[in-house]
């Protein structure tokens, strides 16, 4: 069981603009291709109403159909290219910031574990999906920019 309040902080920087930042982490399209902590996950099916008080809701599951979750939640406050928090399904509480740094866009999220699933395995699979993102704005949408 995790510390009641523990909150779990990952952060990624990015190499690209607040722009491509943003929209990479908000557009279903490219959600899709890099909500995954790890090349035997991928995510299915995307709906993503980036607004105070829309709906998400992504599919999440393993490559071989083993095992699927569904992470969803309402918005309840976005800042555009600063800012997005939302309540989970369950009543967790999330928090993703985009910040400009000399290093890039770093992006963290601070969000409270799941009860009863050891904080490390929830921080380790975070920080896979921000690397995922990392990796997928860096190489797969820049290269296709250029195009």
């Amino acid at each position: 069981m995790n510390p009641p309040g523990q909150l779990l902080t990952a952060t990624v920087s990015v190499q690209a603009s607040m722009t491509d930042v943003w929209a990479c982490w908000t557009t279903p399209e490219h959600i899709c291709q890099w909500n995954s902590p790890s090349a035997d996950w991928h995510t299915s099916h995307v709906e993503n109403d980036v607004r105070r008080g829309g709906r998400f809701l992504f599919t999440m599951q393993l490559k071989n159909n083993s095992s699927s979750f569904d992470f969803g939640g309402v918005y309840t406050e976005v800042r555009p290219q600063e800012k997005i928090s939302y309540t989970l399904t369950d009543g967790r509480q999330t928090v993703n910031l985009f910040a400009v740094t000399p290093e890039g866009i770093n992006v963290t999220e601070i969000f409270e574990p799941e009860n009863g699933l050891p904080a490390n395995v929830q921080l380790d699979f975070t920080t896979g999906v921000l690397n995922n993102f990392k990796s997928y704005v860096e190489n797969v949408y820049k290269a296709a920019q250029l195009r």
